[in-house]
């Protein structure tokens, strides 16, 4: 039986990039759920194999204004509670932390562009390892809490919550490893208006994508590859039992 991955899409060009051909290589069928538009399928969310949540230029804090968020966050609740494999980035990240009874809140600031994060000691026994010296892209203006059962991974100076696990079956990353650098240009059409009120010049960010994009990518799909192996490596082991993990 072919593995079952569900994803959340809050925003046409910002999907699944790189993780898609990892996915399709490890076997995955994928089923894209465009929110706000699509049925959220709670059965197939809470059942699939893998959920990925994706990231958006909303605030997981948003949900009077769009009411499909507290749906996304109380699934995410159900499914962290079950330990089956889940992957939040940026926004996705911030709804597993809401989820999970934390809280998210503005920076003051936009930290946008390639930058550097610092692993900590969790986080260089991880699967984000090989990012030690290789800058990230970056594009948030809201940081969270870290859970209280979660293990921090990464920060950056600007941002004191990078990443973070759950045990072997959850991964939340602020910063975008999905993204395919080839493609920024749909990032700098989509997010103009964002870009343009916070002073960030489109040059420099083209630069910054084609500097550290190609070795960012590459590493990217080891990462992805790596924790992969280790959530379905958890998933298989939950199943055999039928015990608690």
């Amino acid at each position: 039986m072919m593995k079952r991955a569900c994803v959340i899409r809050h925003l046409a060009f910002e999907g699944l990039g790189i993780l898609e051909s990892v996915l399709i290589e490890r076997g995955y069928l994928i089923d894209y759920y465009d929110a706000g538009v699509d049925f959220l399928d709670d059965d197939a969310l809470l059942q699939a194999h893998l959920l990925v949540v994706l990231g958006g230029p909303i605030s997981a804090n948003d949900g009077q204004d769009y009411p499909f968020l507290a749906h996304e966050t109380e699934l995410l609740q159900q499914r962290l509670t079950l330990q089956r494999p889940t992957l939040g980035i940026c926004l996705g990240a911030q709804l597993m932390v809401k989820a999970l009874g934390g809280t998210v809140q503005p920076m003051g600031h936009k930290e946008i562009g390639y930058g550097d994060i610092q692993l900590s000691t969790e986080g260089l026994e991880s699967a984000l390892a090989v990012l030690k010296e290789c800058p990230v892209l970056h594009w948030h203006g809201e940081q969270y809490s870290l859970p209280a059962e979660a293990r921090l991974l990464a920060s950056s100076a600007l941002c004191p919550q990078q990443a973070f696990a759950l045990g072997d079956y959850g991964l939340a990353l602020q910063f975008h490893l999905e993204t395919d650098y080839r493609r920024i240009e749909q990032w700098l059409i989509g997010h103009c208006c964002e870009l343009q009120q916070a002073g960030i010049a489109l040059a420099d960010i083209r630069q910054q994508a084609r500097q550290h994009g190609p070795r960012l990518q590459m590493l990217g799909v080891r990462i992805f590859h790596t924790w992969l192996g280790q959530a379905e490596a958890f998933d298989q082991h939950r199943h055999y039992t039928h015990e608690p993990v």
